[in-house]
């Protein structure tokens, strides 16, 4: 327990080191303080303060009282003081009226007696968005995909099982008694090249290839790619999880009760063991400190148009490549090339010539899981929708 607290507190350090080496600046409207409220985020409380609230470590500070700065409760106050011309966030525990009514620049601590179990710490980041993709969604190299027992059918022939329904699968051969997950394949990440981009194929819309869209905002499906569009060099296979079971009878041919389901059980769905695997609900934000060129969005969930705040991205790169949880990316949407027909209008130039515009900015993103090849990312602020193959940038690139 000790050796984990160190380690708490060294990444703590290594975080506030640095952030603190860039350049902090508050946003010209920061109030003198303000009270938490149920809901709030670390995000966001950072947001009403800085310009740019990935960068809370370098000014995020515990008072002695406290013993962690993460651990922030609805009631109390945030106030920004400054220490050597240095601005500084601190936190006073209770948000009595006294330390409500404080002069700006000062704060007053009073002990104060917390119901333990009443008020849950805010957390980072909303973790009801991110839960279901860190408890429910799995990606798999294609080793470990390969030879996964599946369901090859239901009681009766069903099309669908669910809860209480005996269904069956081939290749499990696993004791009696015990609980498996059942999942889905939802999207392989592929390289249509040896050595070319990641990109995604879609198997529930017959392997189509999402398009490389960086000239086409509106017509996302109206490139495809001839032939056999099934994955050549596949990366990984995202997949996740629709139901438990139980094994009532072991062998080749195994039968499984369905005990749980979010989805019905259907035929070709694959077992998996149950992931047990926890996760820290706390992300310290830091820039990645040498980023690859070709970082870009991969897909975005839920809406293939583009996702906003608090939606979920995938990103073409992982731990192989060096990405890592907290790491935060600035979301530009690559320029669409037109035809400069004003030039060759005026004789500036001897024909009309195509000029692609600049880049955008659309948001900022935060990785929150990472996989092999493969991470997850919340959109956490920005006024503009990010649509996959956006291109990723540092996040301190901001227009």
């Amino acid at each position: 327990m000790i050796s984990k607290i160190i380690q708490f507190i060294a990444l703590v350090l290594l975080m506030v080191g640095v952030v603190a080496a860039q350049e902090v600046s508050l946003r010209s409207d920061h109030p003198d303080k303000y009270v938490v409220v149920k809901g709030d985020t670390l995000w966001g409380i950072s947001g009403r303060f800085l310009d740019k609230p990935w960068q809370w470590p370098a000014i995020w500070q515990a008072n002695p009282q406290i013993e962690n700065p993460h651990l922030i409760y609805p009631g109390d106050v945030v106030s920004l003081v400054y220490v050597d011309g240095v601005p500084q966030l601190r936190l006073s525990r209770g948000g009595d009226d006294a330390d409500r009514e404080a002069i700006p620049g000062t704060v007053r601590l009073s002990p104060k007696a917390r119901v333990v179990g009443h008020d849950d710490p805010i957390n980072a980041i909303p973790l009801e968005s991110i839960e279901p993709f860190i408890r429910d969604v799995r990606i798999l190299s294609p080793a470990e995909f390969a030879g996964l027992p599946y369901i090859v059918a239901n009681q009766e022939e069903n099309i669908n099982s669910t809860v209480t329904d005996t269904t069956y699968a081939r290749g499990l051969n696993a004791e009696v008694g015990t609980e498996w997950a059942v999942v889905r394949l939802l999207s392989i990440y592929d390289r249509l090249k040896e050595d070319g981009p990641i990109r995604r194929v879609l198997p529930q819309e017959n392997w189509k290839v999402v398009p490389n869209v960086k000239n086409k905002n509106l017509s996302l499906w109206s490139e495809t790619l001839p032939g056999d569009r099934r994955p050549k060099n596949p990366v990984g296979y995202e997949l996740v999880e629709v139901s438990r079971v139980r094994v009532t009878h072991s062998g080749e041919i195994s039968s499984l009760e369905v005990i749980e389901d979010r989805t019905a059980v259907g035929v070709g769905d694959y077992i998996l063991p149950i992931d047990t695997m926890g996760y820290d609900a706390t992300f310290f934000p830091h820039a990645m400190s040498n980023m690859p060129s070709n970082l870009e969005i991969l897909a975005t969930k839920d809406s293939l148009y583009g996702v906003a705040q608090n939606q979920i991205v995938s990103l073409n790169g992982g731990t192989a490549q060096g990405l890592e949880p907290g790491q935060v990316f600035s979301v530009y949407r690559p320029g669409t090339e037109v035809n400069d027909r004003i030039g060759y209008r005026y004789g500036s130039f001897a024909k009309a010539s195509k000029v692609e515009l600049p880049a955008q900015f659309h948001a900022l993103v935060m990785v929150f899981r990472t996989f092999e090849n493969i991470s997850y990312a919340m959109v956490m602020s920005g006024a503009n929708s990010v649509r996959p193959f956006d291109q990723l940038r540092p996040p301190s690139e901001r227009m």
